[in-house]
């Protein structure tokens, strides 16, 4: 079995071999967001991207987020510690496309991904 570290490498690397640039996690205190105490999400680092007010140099990121589940509109920390998938400290890896690419190939890239990269059987996706 593939260990998070071993999934986390694979992910990073697949989506850069696919023209996206790898950028670090950013903090788990949001800089410059007061409408956030805590990074709950992969895409916070960029919404200043997709609210239009920032460009950067890459239409393509790839990211192992580190995130802080504390409440909000999924709120679930009743279930933090009852089940294997319920935490409050995670990684949220992300792959990002800013107007380069859409649905389709987010779909393929990430079929291509779990079938090819992680070998899940394709019999056992839906």
């Amino acid at each position: 079995m593939l260990t998070a570290k071993e999934i986390r490498r694979k992910f990073l690397e697949f989506f850069k071999q696919n023209g996206h640039t790898v950028v670090p996690s950013s903090s788990l205190v949001p800089r410059d967001d007061p409408s956030l105490l805590f990074t709950n999400a992969g895409m916070v680092q960029f919404k200043k991207l997709y609210q239009g007010l920032e460009k950067r140099s890459y239409v393509r990121a790839a990211t192992s987020q580190k995130c802080l589940r504390v409440s909000g509109k999924h709120n679930d920390l009743e279930n933090v510690g009852r089940t294997a998938r319920h935490h409050t400290f995670f990684e949220m890896l992300g792959n990002f496309s800013f107007g380069d690419y859409f649905k389709e190939d987010a779909i393929r890239f990430a079929w291509t991904f779990v079938t090819r990269e992680l070998k899940l059987p394709e019999d056992r996706l839906y």
